[in-house]
């Protein structure tokens, strides 16, 4: 049996031997995380197993939700978290989920397209709330992407202020992605999440200039079937002029979701939806 490691998009072919991750540059896989010791874990690969043991990081490794003691063999479809990313292990006989061929551009709007989340029905907190607001009330595995978005963003928003958009990218993608699966696959979640979520892959879409940024801010408002708050708003209209392409028609299909609901939304959603009529405008012109 051959192994492959699944890193976000992509699958790292796993052979006979030992399989360092950490955030050193000398690693096989390194993760630049501030949350991932230099040296982190190591796979060993034998035959037809694979174990994996922490190299005395400083926060662990984390196996199918549990913190390793020890050696661990884990097998095809195990989950790790180091860090704050999330890996798999996959059979390379399996083909299950799509393997890294497809950019940003494609994967990122499509992740959230197919299937509405729950939605937190309480009204929407402002901007500024903790991301931890609604904690209690979300899905175990959302409230530790959450936390591992909180560690992060801060983080993430200096680097930006710093110009420095590559480094808060590599920061976001693994988080925002997640978020993104789980938006997916029907996890509950916070509204106060939704909206510093999108609030930071707006500005990441305004400092890289990569349209996929937009795309993910209006595919999650999508699923959610809502308009996009002021905040958000305001940083779209922002990235549309610094993006060279958007996904116009995925826009639109959202702009027709919200009409289709306009009757249900109170005079200040009316207002946001005026609002993101001007931003279809605006990225048409482009």
């Amino acid at each position: 049996m051959r192994f492959r490691l699944r890193y976000l998009h992509h699958d790292l072919e796993l052979t006979e031997g030992s399989f360092v991750i950490g955030r050193s540059g000398g690693c096989q896989l390194s993760l630049d995380d501030p949350l991932v010791s230099r040296r982190h874990a190591v796979l060993i690969v034998a035959g037809d197993s694979v174990t994996i043991e922490d190299e005395k990081s400083r926060n662990g490794v984390v196996v199918n939700g549990g913190r390793i003691a020890g050696p661990t063999e884990i097998r095809p479809g195990d989950r790790i978290v180091i860090g704050s990313q999330e890996l798999r292990l996959v059979d390379s006989g399996l083909d299950g989920e799509p393997r890294g061929t497809e950019t940003l551009k494609r994967t990122l709007p499509k992740l959230l397209s197919l299937a509405p989340p729950s939605i937190d029905p309480r009204p929407s907190p402002t901007a500024t709330a903790s991301v931890a607001t609604s904690e209690a009330e979300m899905d175990p595995t959302m409230v530790r992407r959450a936390q591992a978005f909180a560690l992060l963003s801060g983080v993430a928003e200096k680097a930006l202020a710093m110009g420095r958009a590559e480094e808060a990218e590599r920061l976001l993608s693994g988080p925002l992605t997640e978020i993104a699966e789980a938006s997916r696959g029907g996890k509950r979640f916070s509204r106060s999440l939704v909206a510093a979520v999108a609030r930071l892959a707006a500005k990441l879409a305004t400092a890289t200039a990569n349209g996929a940024w937009f795309d993910y801010v209006v595919a999650l408002y999508r699923s959610q079937e809502r308009p996009c708050p002021a905040v958000v708003v305001d940083e779209l209209n922002a990235a549309v002029r610094r993006v060279n392409v958007v996904d116009l028609a995925g826009l639109r299909d959202y702009l027709a979701l919200l009409h289709d609901k306009q009757a249900t939304f109170g005079p200040a959603e009316r207002f946001l939806v005026q609002r993101i009529e001007g931003l279809e405008r605006l990225a048409a012109l482009r």
